[in-house]
């Protein structure tokens, strides 16, 4: 036991000299001493004192004398309590309480600062809040911790509500500690500041530090100035209230602006500067705001040998325009004291011109008015003046466009003076009985936060109007006024009932100074004190302007604009949309595209949304099979190379249309990438052995690249091509063909498809030096499919299961998007909590979303209601944001719901817990059903991934027909695959991703297509030709049949279909311009013929016809015209059909002796999306002629020419003979830029044998069989009467033969 004792209390000891050593190296930074309690009743002075037991002087923490605390004689928002630490003073927390023993307290108020007693500045937490909290009784104490400490010499505290059921009651303690500095000041005259002079010695390191504070009333002047070898400096300037970093190349050069930061610093305020140099950047830092700015690499080895602070260079015809005038504190330069070696008269620096080492102030008084009641009312001139005008003066400054300056009435004259802002102008009105008298307009752009000047006077009969000393401008006319009675600031009083104030113009918001009436200044301090003139809801002895815009809250190059109260964010040609440009207006991907229903075209995708990367213009190439994104570069030609025997290696570098860090992220967010690599070579080599070294190369991947020995086809590092990894080069040594260094010409091509060595950056081919070489190469762009952010789902099969994620950071802007498919009614997609912060979006029924928040301004919920039920099992979409000016909510294409965040909030978004998807902390209200994409800022969290280690959630989320299987059209079917779904057009005449597309074929007059059916059975048993799958032997009840058509011909026939029956349909142009449908379904009788009434088709124009029969009920239509309905005498019937032709009709033995006439003519025209129940023979000749019983004799040439308008403004007319195709390639060279195809041959010779052999069995069939009963008929069973023209038969003898044979080809 003794042992253990002694342990212990080793270990405590040890403990315990730990805490002392900590709170030793610690007590030196603790800055929480008590400033107030110690002051005398001097020290504190108030706007007033209800009695003297009630002085200001009593105003302190935890006391009893007096009346227990200071009170003002009203309690109204115009009081103050002041109090003097003596000297500045680092202030770091205030505690307030209420006066003891009553039930008078404070519940908010406000915190001003100032070095003089003069020119007070506000107080904000966040740069936005401006009020504290308050007491809820007398006693207790409530303490509020700066969250920057301030330095200052007095501090003013105003109160802006109270006890309700009392008055205004306080008393109050500060904690800060002392503050030393070294000040300096410069009073702007020429050659005026301090030069340090470097010290030879060995060269150091390129790092320097440069921080001060400074303070001015001029909003222009040199501040610093570094000067150093090679004629090299750097300067930062004031202009207009900006600080601007400025580089010259020698005194007398131009200088270039590297960056602008900061404003309103000239506001006599401190503001602090730093500029750290790096050897490549610049880190410049102005108050709170860092800007981190490149600079030239002559800088990399640059040294400082002279730094000037103040005006003392000769810029010759660059002087700037002013010299700094104002006060500079704790001047560092690489930790030496500036300002100190200057008192201590050190020789590296020298103090030039009239510099002191003290802060003299001038003191200005101004005043703001804030909002709609402000005002300020002053007396005119008094009636005895013998001046017999008016003269009055003052300088503003705002962010308004529009307001009213100044109001006076005119009392002989019965008239009044209006001197406003109209369109950031000054303009002048004098009014009488409602009639405009005179009217003057001066300066522009007075609405840029700087000050300005305006007199306005009026003597001896002439009246002028000056902006800023007549540089912004001066107007004269001929006027004589007289002012009496009283002048109106910026306002009118609210309950002004008689005629000498009216203001028809917008209120005036800003700050004035420098007032003067009668070349008299007027006593600000005297208006406060109600000893001058009247005023209401003021802030007087201070300027509270602040500037929006600095720093930007515009992201992504968002232009801000701003007003007094808010500011604006243009959002315009940026890519970004939002009340701060914060979200994208693009998709992340081509996927993203395919699935709003987009084909393919150049669209700008943005990879990571709302992050630093900018938009991208790809090509989004949307196949049946993949979402292809296509990324050209400055060569994709085959391009040919001819020896040269004076260098040995030709290098060329592929430039991108796209970004680095754009083309990184969009390759690292694909699942598939890949690049052709083409080497065309006759006698050079390639690769050589793996064991040797390689004759070329290229530089793939990130940045510039790594070099890759490998080429197109093969595997990373084997020094193969694609022949060598398959065992077929042409020279079995070798793994490349060329490397067989041959006279004929062969090639190495294949396709790189690993992402880690894409995109190809340059290519270095070295033997084409030698006599007789000859080479050519080709590059394609990059090509990328698949989205693995936009298909990351996970499924949450309870309310109890989600998953979590570190924090979510987004303080500032936060955009969250996801898609979700649920078939519960309620539950909470995700939440982040704070201490008191949270952000939360939830599905709260089943028709409405809520994004709800707390900033620290109290909960607020954006809520969008949809008009149908979200639990309905299909993809729904998400996008909420959150930003300093407003939250808004999306549901799918749904209206934005909106909510405005408070002018002067609370703005930050603090959480600290960890984020839930899917459910919530306490596993209570949880979703359940699919999330799909969801993304955070741009960034998408991988659901998949954390749901494969999580109980009750389950990665991924079949099932997307039933969202997006509408976009599947005419006919096209949706099938399902595990990331997303694709269209079957099997069944359409269209084709494209969305079968979608037109099949229109141009025809010439012998072009002819003939689709053939299958002979029937019976025949076809005893023949020795081989089975088909599908059979001839069905009866037709009923067709549906629809085309359209462009030509100039009359007669002409569209489209003919004939039966071993001797019976046919025709659908033909007469020679009168209209259509006819001609049906022959009898053998033994003359064709019926139906007349539409539509006229004029032979017109060039595109026209669609449909025609439907049941049984014998026709209906024809033409275009958008009425629907004709027909009758047939005949039985209704259409028996063994043998083929459907297209152009002209070579078999014209079974035709009546006019028709024969007009089939033998030919077509000359356009036909497209010729449909025969669920047949398409256009589609199958021109996309499938090899696999489908189609003959193809003429020209046949695929066109556009169906297309009444190209839905895609990217789109070309592409044209492609698909009969007497032919190519040559010579003696094997590569055809540059060009396509090689031997298919066209021998799609013909299969055409020819077809034809032949289905001639020959239709002759037999035609002897064989001459009766039709001895057919078995099968009537159609199902047929719907429905008017949809989606109407379609179904008359398949074997369907499921059919299927299983080729679902892609196109036959009953």
């Amino acid at each position: 036991m003794d042992l253990w004792t002694k342990t212990l209390a080793g270990i405590i000891a040890q403990v315990f000299l730990l805490l002392c050593s900590s709170l030793g190296t610690t007590g030196e930074e603790v800055c929480d001493s008590a400033l107030v309690s110690n002051l005398p009743p001097s020290s504190f002075r108030s706007s007033s004192q209800l009695s003297s037991s009630h002085a200001p002087g009593f105003a302190k923490l935890n006391r009893r004398e007096g009346a227990g605390g200071w009170s003002p004689l009203t309690s109204d928002r115009y009081q103050w309590l002041e109090v003097s630490l003596g000297e500045r003073t680092k202030i770091t927390a205030v505690a307030t309480q209420g006066r003891y023993g009553s039930s008078d307290w404070l519940t908010s108020y406000l915190l001003m600062f100032s070095d003089t007693g003069h020119n007070w500045k506000q107080y904000r937490q966040e740069d936005s809040i401006g009020s504290f909290p308050g007491n809820s009784n007398a006693d207790s104490v409530v303490q509020y911790k700066l969250q920057q400490p301030a330095v200052a010499r007095f501090l003013r505290l105003i109160p802006l509500d109270w006890n309700p059921s009392g008055r205004i009651g306080l008393r109050l303690e500060t904690y800060g500690c002392p503050y030393t500095s070294d000040v300096v000041s410069l009073d702007g005259g020429s050659s005026s500041g301090l030069v340090y002079r470097s010290s030879p010695g060995p060269r150091r390191p390129p790092r320097d530090v440069v921080s001060l504070k400074f303070k001015t009333l001029r909003n222009s002047g040199m501040l610093l100035h570094a000067e150093g070898d090679g004629g090299l400096s750097l300067s930062l300037e004031l202009e207009r209230g900006k600080l601007q970093l400025l580089l010259r190349r020698g005194p007398s050069s131009e200088p270039r602006r590297l960056a602008s930061l900061g404003s309103l610093l000239d506001d006599q305020h401190w503001h602090h500067l730093a500029v750290e140099r790096r050897s490549s950047h610049l880190n410049l830092t102005v108050d709170k705001h860092t800007e981190r700015v490149q600079i030239p690499a002559e800088f990399s080895h640059w040294e400082i040998e002279q730094l000037s602070v103040g005006d003392v260079q000769d810029f010759g015809s660059q002087k700037p325009k002013r010299s700094f005038h104002g006060c500079l504190e704790n001047l560092l330069y690489n930790s030496l004291n500036l300002i100190e070696l200057a008192k201590n008269n050190n020789h590296q620096v020298t103090a030039v011109g009239n510099v002191t080492f003290s802060c003299a102030e001038p003191v200005s008084i101004a005043v703001t008015f804030p909002g709609p009641q402000s005002f300020l009312q002053l007396p005119g001139a008094s009636a005895s003046s013998s001046s017999g005008g008016v003269s009055v003066g003052f300088q503003f400054r705002t962010w308004n466009k529009a307001g009213l300056l100044l109001t006076f009435g005119l009392p002989q004259e019965g008239g009044v003076v209006w001197l406003y802002l109209s369109e950031a102008r000054l303009r002048l009105q004098i009014h009488k009985a409602g009639r405009a008298l005179l009217e003057l307009t001066a300066g522009s752009a007075l609405s840029d936060g700087q000050w300005h000047s305006v007199e306005l006077n009026s003597r001896r009969g002439r009246l002028t109007v000056a902006v800023d000393k007549e540089e912004g401008g001066v107007a004269h006319a001929s006027f004589s006024l007289t002012a009496g009675g009283q002048l109106f600031f910026g306002g009118c009083p609210a309950d002004e009932d008689g005629q000498e104030c009216k203001n028809p113009f917008d209120i005036f918001q800003g700050c004035m100074r420098l007032l003067s009436v009668e070349n008299q200044p007027v006593d600000l301090i005297k208006v406060q004190q109600r000893l001058l003139g009247n005023y209401s809801h003021l802030q007087i002895d201070m300027c509270g302007i602040i500037d929006r815009c600095s720093p930007s809250r515009c992201e992504h190059g968002g232009r801000c604009s701003q007003s007094w109260t808010v500011f604006h964010c243009n959002c315009s040609d940026s890519g970004y949309s939002g009340a701060t440009c914060h979200s994208s207006v693009y998709e992340q991907s081509c996927e993203a595209y395919k699935h709003n229903g987009n084909t393919s075209g150049h669209f700008y995708i943005d990879v990571d949304g709302s992050g630093p990367i900018r938009p991208q213009l790809v090509y989004c190439n949307m196949t049946e099979e993949n979402t292809w994104m296509v990324i050209q570069h400055n060569n994709t030609e085959l391009t040919r190379l001819r020896p040269s025997p004076g260098g040995n290696q030709h290098s060329v570098h592929f430039d991108y249309s796209t970004e680095e860090e754009q083309l990184s992220a969009a390759i690292g967010q694909s699942e598939h990438c890949e690049q052709e690599l083409a080497y065309h070579c006759r006698k050079s080599r390639l690769l050589n052995t793996p064991e040797g070294s390689p004759f070329s190369w290229w530089l793939g991947g990130p940045g510039a690249g790594r070099v890759q020995t490998y080429w197109g086809g093969a595997q990373p590092g084997s020094q193969q091509c694609a022949c060598g990894l398959q065992g077929d080069c042409v020279d079995p040594q070798h793994y490349c063909n060329c490397d067989a260094d041959r006279m004929e010409w062969t090639e190495d091509s294949g396709l790189l498809i690993h992402k880690d060595s894409l995109p190809v950056r340059s290519l270095v081919l070295g033997d084409i030096q030698r006599p007789g070489s000859e080479a050519a190469y080709r590059v394609g762009p990059l090509s990328c499919h698949g989205d693995k952010s936009f298909w990351n789902a996970a499924f949450f099969d309870k309310e109890t299961s989600y998953l979590h994620f570190p924090t979510f950071h987004g303080e500032l802007s936060a955009d969250i998007s996801f898609l979700f498919k649920t078939t519960a009614s309620s539950g909470v997609f995700l939440e982040n909590l704070g201490i008191k912060d949270f952000i939360r979006i939830e599905l709260s029924s089943s028709t409405q979303v809520v994004f709800s928040f707390d900033v620290g301004n109290g909960p607020l919920e954006v809520r969008v209601e949809s008009s149908v039920p979200l639990d309905d099992n299909r993809w729904h979409r998400v996008r909420a944001e959150r930003n300093v000016k407003e939250a808004s909510l999306r549901l799918d294409e749904l209206p934005v719901a909106t909510q405005e965040a408070p002018a002067d909030g609370h703005f930050h978004l603090q959480l600290n817990s960890q984020l839930f998807i899917g459910g919530t902390a306490s596993r209570q209200k949880g979703f359940r059903g699919c999330i799909r994409s969801l993304q955070l800022n741009g960034v998408t969290l991988d659901l998949e991934e954390r749901a494969r280690i999580t109980p009750g959630v389950r990665p991924g989320c079949p099932g997307h027909c039933s969202s997006y299987g509408s976009f599947c059209q005419n006919r096209g079917r949706c099938v399902e695959r595990v990331n997303g779904f694709h269209c079957d057009c099997g069944l359409s005449a269209y084709t494209g991703v969305f079968c979608n597309t037109e099949v229109s074929a141009s025809f010439k007059s012998d072009t002819s297509v003939s689709y053939t059916f299958k002979e029937p059975y019976e025949l076809s048993r005893n023949s020795s030709a081989l089975p088909s799958s599908i059979y001839s032997d069905t009866t037709l009840r009923g067709e549906n049949v629809s085309l359209s058509f462009r030509t100039n011909q009359s007669p002409a026939v569209l489209f003919y279909v004939s039966s071993y029956y001797r019976e046919h349909l025709a659908l033909l142009i007469n020679k009168h311009d209209t259509l006819e449908v001609r049906y022959k379904l009898d053998g033994g009788r003359d064709a019926e013929v139906l007349r539409s009434r539509v006229k004029s088709l032979a017109n060039g124009q595109l026209h669609t016809v449909t025609i439907r029969r049941l049984s014998d009920s026709v209906s024809v239509q033409v275009d958008q015209n009425a629907r004709e309905e027909f009758n047939l005498t005949s039985d209704g019937e259409f028996n063994a059909i043998k083929s459907l032709v297209l152009g002209k009709v070579h078999e014209s033995d079974d035709l009546d002796p006019d028709l024969a006439r007009l089939a033998s003519l030919g077509f000359t025209g356009c036909l497209s999306v010729v449909s025969f129940n669920s047949i398409s023979p256009l589609k199958a000749a021109l996309l499938h002629p090899d696999t489908s019983p189609v003959i193809i004799t003429g020209p046949l040439l695929q066109s556009s020419c169906g297309s009444s308008a190209s839905a895609n403004p990217y789109a070309a007319e592409n044209t492609h003979h698909l009969s007497d195709q032919s190519g040559s390639v010579g003696s094997g060279q590569p055809l540059v830029n060009a396509i090689r195809t031997d298919s066209a041959l021998i799609g013909g010779l299969i055409a020819v044998v077809i034809f032949v052999v289905v001639t020959g069995l239709a002759i037999t069939a035609r002897f064989l069989y001459r009766r039709k009963e001895t057919y078995r008929n099968q009537e159609v069973k199902g047929v719907n009467q429905d008017d949809s023209p989606d109407f379609a038969f179904n008359n398949q003898a074997d369907p499921q033969n059919t299927s299983s044979e080729n679902p892609k080809e196109y036959f009953i």
